[in-house]
């Protein structure tokens, strides 16, 4: 009866163990599958001081970090510039714009690569018009802005931000005649939901940038220029790959590549507040939940299967995706990958840390494939 009972309780403990670590380690999944809204940062940063002309936060790597970036908060957006100053606990910034909302002394506000919100009109000034992408889940929401030109650029954000990242660079592409394209895709909010509601970091949302690929073909695009952020970038990847109509992509734009999807999900769920010991329970959970594996996004990125031009936007800050990999793939392809290095940038905010020297280098590229 004793070894029984002995049995039965380490049986329990052992479930219960078990149990433990599964949940344990589906939180830790979350964490980096279902990322806070627009991109932010996930340290808060306090307002000690606004004028009309600049803003005093309190003083992080991310509010020391060069060139243009958005604040945002419940209800609040705004664009700041330039540092203007710091001091030990605290760091004054150009105050560029308030696009929404109002700031005052002791708000919470979060970063974000995002500078602008609304319409590419509404922020923009630009001519545009709503579109709707028929995909495999629905109808994906869409901006259309118009050009001369029948090189079409489709711009894939990451997981995390939404369509409005791509208003980054669309008056600079406006000034090159390119039709831009720029499509919510799967989760995000008013396109349609996934089964199990998570992100996939471009495993599945590629077919959502296939979806847009053949919206703009039907449109008279003739040719195709991909440029995606973080796992947008993957999407792209995938896309060049698999799509039937990949041999319309006569280039791509990788902007902080996820090459590597374990190295960020762990970096992403630690970022959120994962304890270190949790996160390989975390990678596993993301298996199984998503039923990634290292391999497929890998096999995407794989220098023999590249057969197009890659402009790569990445830096040695980018703490979510190691650059090292965007780094290999530009060695061992240098006849078709172009790495240009952005230091002192975060996680899909190249074009933020200098806006004028990422659009030269963007311009040079897209010259030839138009």
């Amino acid at each position: 009866m004793r070894l029984t009972t002995a049995a039965a309780l380490a049986a329990t403990t052992a479930f219960g163990a078990g149990a433990a670590a599964v949940a344990a380690g589906r939180h830790v999944s979350e964490l980096a599958l279902r990322p806070s809204a627009s991109g932010v940062d996930p340290d808060p940063l306090t307002v000690h001081a606004v004028t009309g002309q600049d803003i005093t936060l309190t003083r992080t790597l991310g509010t020391v970090r060069r060139g243009v970036h958005g604040l945002i908060a419940a209800g609040v957006h705004v664009t700041v510039g330039e540092v203007l100053s710091t001091a030990p606990d605290s760091v004054t910034r150009r105050l560029v714009r308030i696009n929404r909302g109002g700031v005052a002394p002791g708000d919470t506000l979060r970063l974000t690569p995002q500078v602008h919100i609304g319409t590419p009109g509404s922020a923009l000034g630009l001519e545009y018009r709503d579109a709707e992408i028929p995909a495999e889940l629905g109808l994906l929401p869409a901006w259309f802005v118009p050009g001369a030109r029948d090189t079409w650029v489709v711009l894939a954000h990451g997981l995390g931000t939404s369509r409005e990242l791509g208003m980054n660079l669309m008056a600079f592409l406006a000034k090159l005649r390119l039709p831009v394209l720029a499509f919510s895709y799967r989760n995000d909010a008013g396109a349609p939901s996934s089964w199990d509601g998570i992100g996939h970091l471009g495993d599945s949302e590629w077919r959502d940038l296939d979806a847009a690929m053949r919206y703009a073909v039907r449109h008279g695009a003739r040719r195709l220029v991909l440029h995606g952020w973080s796992t947008g970038a993957t999407m792209a990847l995938r896309a060049t790959s698999h799509s039937p109509l990949r041999a319309l992509v006569s280039g791509m734009v990788l902007d902080s590549p996820v090459l590597d999807w374990q190295d960020t999900v762990r970096a992403a769920a630690a970022a959120r507040g994962a304890p270190r010991v949790l996160l390989p329970l975390g990678v596993r959970a993301t298996e199984g939940r998503t039923g990634l594996h290292a391999e497929r996004i890998a096999e995407a990125a794989h220098p023999e299967r590249l057969d197009v031009p890659a402009l790569v936007f990445h830096g040695p800050d980018d703490t979510l995706a190691p650059w090292g990999s965007s780094r290999q793939l530009a060695r061992q392809r240098p006849d078709l990958v172009t790495l240009h290095a952005v230091s002192g940038a975060s996680h899909a905010a190249m074009w933020n840390a200098n806006p004028s020297t990422y659009e030269e280098a963007l311009r040079r590229f897209l010259t030839p494939l138009l």
